[in-house]
């Protein structure tokens, strides 16, 4: 598969992906910056999770970063990738372990992009590049894209605790869903538990569905799967909650 695209450069490559949507190419691209994956992933093995969750959240990541890189932005997909990779492994520590904190320096740069963003703005009068970004506060653009994923992070985290309140809508109220089995989701401290007895993909459908509130469509489009896989998928990581939770209440 990989043979006709040998002679062209990752930026190439990406620029025929954004004008053709080949599914191969996608799966190309993925696969050929997996390293990045294990490179992320290394540094986060001594965190206390397995070190295969660990690539397959990473994987999330990359693919996700596949899917949002832009070729003409002139910054190199692996700068781009790196943090990328990383910030989907600190949400999933967030959100499945709720434990990993974001270094200090980092906030601050994060603060400190979106100011000098808004003077480049102005500036320019478009949106700056990674790049100029990086030349105007005299730091990497691997630290830029960094800050801008944990500011993102931040603020999804910021929404999430607005709807976590007593009287604000629960998991299951959010998600529409009906299963009273969701209802052990709300307890958070057996959750942590019990999500480690799932499979990586699985603990990482939940943490997605209903910790980031995406329906199944963004989920399959965000894992590279089918809406009726990520539903059969759900149904069986919730089924095995259950068990698994109540087992433990029960002891």
């Amino acid at each position: 598969m990989s043979e006709r695209w040998a002679a062209l450069s990752t930026n190439e490559l990406f620029r025929l992906l954004r004008k053709t949507n080949d599914p191969e190419l996608r799966a190309h691209l993925i696969e050929r910056h997996e390293g990045l994956v294990r490179h992320v992933a290394n540094s986060y093995r001594d965190a206390g999770v397995p070190y295969g969750d660990l690539i397959g959240v990473g994987h999330i990541g990359l693919v996700n970063a596949v899917d949002r890189f832009d070729p003409e932005r002139g910054t190199k997909f692996a700068t781009f990738a790196v943090p990328t990779i990383r910030g989907e492994l600190r949400r999933y520590f967030r959100d499945a372990t709720w434990g990993m904190r974001v270094p200090r320096r980092v906030q601050e740069l994060s603060l400190r992009v979106r100011e000098v963003r808004e003077d480049l703005t102005r500036t320019l009068g478009r949106s700056p590049t990674y790049s100029e970004l990086a030349s105007s506060m005299s730091v990497s653009e691997e630290a830029v894209i960094e800050a801008v994923e944990v500011a993102n992070q931040y603020e999804l985290a910021s929404l999430q605790e607005s709807t976590g309140d007593d009287e604000g809508p629960s998991v299951a109220d959010r998600t529409g869903e009906e299963d009273p089995a969701l209802e052990l989701l709300e307890d958070r401290g057996e959750l942590s538990w019990a999500l480690e007895q799932l499979t990586p993909r699985q603990r990482v459908i939940i943490a997605l569905r209903y910790f980031h509130d995406m329906s199944q469509q963004q989920v399959a489009d965000r894992l590279g799967i089918s809406q009726m896989h990520v539903s059969r998928l759900q149904r069986k990581a919730i089924e095995q909650l259950r068990e698994i939770m109540s087992g433990g209440q029960a002891k």
